[in-house]
């Protein structure tokens, strides 16, 4: 297995599409250029903010290639992967290690739902992908509201012992669950690192104990981002509080209800910022109305990043 090491700003980037919502393979080599060109400590494609799970099998996998191209290995390249059963799951984690993904964020399935959870099921799945694909795997604990799972504790210590397993992205927006995570972590036998997925409290998570953030809302106001990061790291707290303060209002619009919209408002705010040409969503995702794109407008602006 190929050693993969993460931290700092992970943006988790959109998927650009064409006006027929097909993926638009041009633009995203150069919104991939683009972005790549930060200080960052990987890039996530094929995720939930990518659409990844209304993309087509070999879409994940041509976007991967794509993707790894444009990069030339200067940065990890973390894809989604969305899958069903655990036979499924594994396909796709070979074909996309194939195409040049250094690691898989493996998204909850519907087999986890459901109370009690024993660990069985979801070490078994995770193992067997991990193994069968011989590649890194980042757990994903995300809200049950967006569809997904939080492991009860003595279940995600469970999953920290699996070889594979290299990180947890945490994703539950509850500020006293990510340290209850954090807490489960530090109890493991290993290091497994511990990456913010929550979007509305980005700096908190950094006090609190992230030692990095794979998050949508890092494809924009990237350098802010890693500015505001690379000041925790240095303790100057106060700095840091001023990049989050300035950004919190553009935050607050990108990820207002309903949650669904954030992909599209995303778009929209990169189309503002010229770097994608459109800001078409596969449906049933639908467009942001004018009046939300005036917000986000005025949202940019107040930021200062347009």
């Amino acid at each position: 297995m190929k050693e993969v090491r993460l931290g700092g700003i992970i943006p988790a980037i959109v998927t650009p599409m064409t006006s027929d919502f097909n993926v638009d393979e041009e633009t995203l080599l150069d919104y991939v250029k683009w972005i790549a060109g930060r200080k960052l400590g990987g890039l996530a494609i094929n995720v939930d903010s990518s659409e990844g799970p209304h993309l087509y099998r070999e879409e994940r996998s041509k976007i991967v290639e794509l993707v790894a191209e444009a990069v030339g290995g200067k940065l990890p390249i973390i894809a989604g992967l969305a899958a069903r059963f655990t036979q499924e799951a594994v396909e796709q984690a070979v074909e996309l290690k194939e195409a040049g993904a250094d690691a898989l964020l493996v998204f909850p399935i519907p087999a986890f739902c459901g109370s009690p959870l024993p660990a069985e099921i979801p070490c078994r799945y995770h193992e067997t992908i991990g193994v069968k694909a011989n590649i890194a795997l980042i757990l994903f604990q995300l809200e049950q509201a967006l569809g997904g799972v939080e492991y009860p504790p003595e279940v995600l210590l469970e999953l920290t012992k699996i070889k594979q397993v290299i990180a947890i992205k945490e994703s539950l927006e509850d500020s006293a669950k990510f340290v209850a995570t954090a807490r489960v972590l530090r109890s493991a036998a290993r290091k497994i690192t511990l990456l913010s997925g929550n979007d509305t409290f980005i700096l908190e998570a950094f006090l609190l104990g992230a030692e990095g953030a794979l998050i949508g809302f890092a494809t924009l106001a990237t350098d802010l981002q890693v500015e505001m990061f690379e000041l925790v790291q240095k303790k100057k707290y106060d700095e840091a509080k001023e990049i989050a303060e300035r950004l919190q209002p553009l935050v607050d619009v990108i990820f207002a209800p309903p949650a669904r919209n954030y992909r599209a408002r995303t778009k929209e705010a990169l189309v503002m910022l010229g770097v994608l040409k459109h800001a078409y969503v596969r449906p049933p995702l639908v467009p942001i109305s004018d009046a939300e794109r005036t917000q986000l407008r005025k949202a940019l602006k107040k930021a200062e990043v347009l």
